[in-house]
């Protein structure tokens, strides 16, 4: 797998995804508890641009007018049809049948501040 370089760790905010061309590709790189995430921004089911979805929770219901959020943040909804993502696995929430791939993310780093570091994705 090559490493291809996609900017310093301070240029990823926990606000917003960074979207960048990588090989031709679509890549959403998400920061979520300081840890870097990347999926391809693709949604499976019709094509649409998965990563300019709202990133949400995970809403379940244990009783009736009872509500519990889990994976604050971690959930990209599609803006199409609103099929729901696991950012950090790229499975879909509700059977984690349907995926949208995901890369890894490196960070090197070369002195004392990881917000320095050097941000690759490995395809």
């Amino acid at each position: 797998m090559a490493h291809h370089y996609l900017g310093t760790v301070d240029e990823f905010t926990e606000d917003e995804p960074k979207i960048v061309d990588v090989k031709g590709r679509s890549v959403g790189i998400y920061k979520l508890s300081g840890k870097l995430h990347a999926i391809l921004n693709y949604c499976p089911h019709q094509g649409a641009h998965l990563c300019k979805g709202p990133v949400t929770s995970w809403v379940t219901s244990p009783l009736p007018g009872q509500f519990v959020y889990e994976q604050e943040g971690e959930i990209v909804r599609c803006p199409w049809h609103h099929w729901e993502f696991d950012i950090k696995t790229g499975g879909l929430v509700v059977d984690n049948k349907v995926r949208t791939k995901t890369y890894e993310v490196v960070v090197e780093t070369f002195d004392l501040s990881v917000e320095q570091g050097k941000v690759y994705i490995e395809m």
